[in-house]
């Protein structure tokens, strides 16, 4: 996790997605992790998540959606001061999970929708670090940035 450097999405908003909750009405990306936090040592799981900005620009592809920059994280478990309720940025993000202990580990990655609103469109590019996940219908192609 500490390694990370290098995520975010394209995505296709709706005109409909933005009728039914707003331009901030948007897929996420999840981090499933052990933070390896030192004040919560027992606790090996947590989701770590990335909200983006709202995107203004509908029925089309938005530009490139850069998590280290934009959005807000946060952890679900509360394991550090980044919650859904004390948004950090990405730098904050890995300062409160770099506490000198065992480095977190990321078990898997997924784009999301909470339960929210309806949101139909699409996602392409993802990108985690050197390597951009192009969904296609014959398949993930994966290519490296």
């Amino acid at each position: 996790m500490l390694g990370l450097n290098k995520v975010g999405f394209r995505v296709f908003q709706t005109g409909e997605n933005v009728l039914a909750g707003g331009p901030g009405n948007l897929p996420n990306i999840r981090f499933e992790i052990n933070p390896n936090v030192s004040a919560h040592a027992a606790d090996n799981y947590s989701t770590l998540v990335w909200v983006p900005d709202p995107v203004t620009v509908t029925n089309q592809w938005s530009p490139y959606l850069d998590a280290t920059t934009t959005g807000y994280w946060y952890l679900t478990g509360n394991e550090t001061a980044c919650t859904q309720a004390a948004r950090c940025n990405f730098n904050q993000l890995k300062s409160s999970l770099n506490d000198g202990g065992p480095r977190p580990t990321i078990y898997s990655v997924a784009v999301g929708k909470g339960r929210d609103n309806l949101w139909a469109g699409a996602v392409d590019g993802l990108r985690i670090n050197k390597n951009i996940y192009d969904f296609e219908r014959d398949g993930v192609k994966t290519r490296r940035a």
